[in-house]
């Protein structure tokens, strides 16, 4: 993203953290940092194996992946199998001429109808297969795009051995010797395979599926749609009381629908590391450590962590349950912060209370992070908007009751 030609923010090496992305100058709430798209994207759903003249159950395009709320006959399907489908004749041109090109569509074809112990195995490997696939489509439709993928860091874990080779050796029977046949595709290796697959790992975005209501229950169901490899966006690092959020809007751009969008939750100053949360701000601390070093391989030391270590394990058991308890406990003190006019020169400026009171979405069963509005003109926007539901929230309302939810935002 860039201001008369200068980048607000830009890559660089942080002590202890390897690459990061930092701000190039003062930067604002509400302010876009960066508009990413992704090089690689593919369908979180695992195989299911069904009839050739069965109509897929996706409800997702196989390109674009907006939501599909079309009857079946106005769905594109694609002419060579029955199991992917298009909003539109246009997406399925764009998706042949890359993401389902012939050889993928040879492939996913090949593997739900011709391998049944792959049918059999853990949705995680069958999604893994997906992102494989469309991995080494993108080496033959966009070569350099391919080299950026390989750039990206990845995470080593042995643990994933037997993954590695169970994948590296379907996909080699299944697929490669028509890859190869080509003379198209360099080298085909199980180093590269794994050296993929903790690209993925430690990179992948996903876009979730909209946000929907609790049931009777109180249990709402959101769940990925899809992930995708963004170049960019995948310098930004952890932390457990962010300064910046993502925001997507899959079903509502009529343009560049899975760019994913980063704005400032609050002003930074020039220098200041620019970090998102990797999952909702109410875990707790054990449940965000745990996930953190499964499935990123580092312990968080962020200033929230430091804090919370020092909690005792039933503080530390419900997050949810000690936001609003803090909430409660500081009301008045976090009031009178929200009241004070002035830039906030870094996280350290955030007390718990503070960041959950003024930039967690109370939404039931949402737990999304509230970020301003682009400003317009250089003043700021008084509404707030959540990365998950899309909620509008006055900042005249902060501290008061934060409305029925039932704004919403137009992309």
């Amino acid at each position: 993203m860039t201001i008369d030609g200068t980048s607000v923010v830009k890559v660089a090496e942080i002590e202890g953290r390897g690459r990061g992305m930092v701000a190039s100058q003062l930067l604002r709430a509400g302010q876009v940092v960066l508009r990413d798209s992704p090089i690689l994207l593919y369908s979180a759903l695992p195989f299911i194996k069904q009839p050739q003249d069965h109509f897929p159950n996706s409800l997702f395009c196989d390109h674009c992946f907006k939501l599909l709320c079309l009857p079946q006959s106005s769905v594109t399907q694609c002419s060579c199998c029955s199991h992917h489908v298009f909003c539109s004749p246009n997406c399925l041109t764009l998706a042949q001429a890359s993401s389902h090109s012939p050889w993928v569509c040879h492939s996913m074809t090949r593997l739900r109808s011709c391998c049944s112990a792959f049918l059999n195995q853990p949705p995680e490997r069958q999604i893994q297969a997906r992102f494989l696939i469309a991995a080494f489509n993108l080496a033959l439709v966009s070569p350099s795009d391919f080299q950026i993928l390989l750039s990206l860091h990845g995470l080593d874990s042995p643990s994933d051995a037997a993954t590695t080779h169970f994948l590296h050796s379907l996909i080699s029977s299944l697929c490669i010797s028509q890859m190869q046949g080509g003379g198209e595709f360099p080298s085909f290796s199980l180093e590269l395979t794994a050296a993929l697959l903790a690209k993925d790992k430690l990179n992948a975005f996903g876009l979730m599926e909209p946000f929907s209501f609790p049931d009777q229950q109180g249990q709402g169901q959101r769940s990925v749609r899809a992930y995708g490899i963004y170049p960019m966006a995948s310098f930004f690092n952890h932390d457990c009381l962010p300064n910046a959020c993502r925001f997507d809007y899959v079903d509502s751009a009529t343009d560049h629908n899975t760019d994913i969008i980063i704005r400032m939750i609050h002003d930074v100053s020039q220098g200041r590391e620019i970090c998102l949360s990797y999952f909702p701000v109410n875990l707790g601390y054990s449940s965000r450590q745990k996930r953190l070093l499964g499935d990123y391989g580092f312990t968080c030391d962020c200033d929230r962590c430091k804090v919370e270590a020092n909690w005792s394990d039933d503080e530390n058991d419900d997050q949810e349950g000690i936001a609003e308890e803090v909430m409660d406990e500081d009301e008045d003190e976090d009031q009178q912060m929200a009241a004070e006019d002035g830039p906030v020169g870094g996280d350290s400026d955030f007390p718990h209370a503070y960041f959950f009171l003024r930039y967690m979405c109370n939404r039931e069963n949402c737990w999304g992070t509230l970020a301003p509005l682009p400003p317009s003109d250089a003043t700021p926007s008084s509404f707030l908007e959540c990365n998950v539901c899309g909620n509008l929230k006055q900042e005249e309302d902060i501290d008061g009751d934060q409305g029925d939810g039932n704004s919403s935002m137009d992309d």
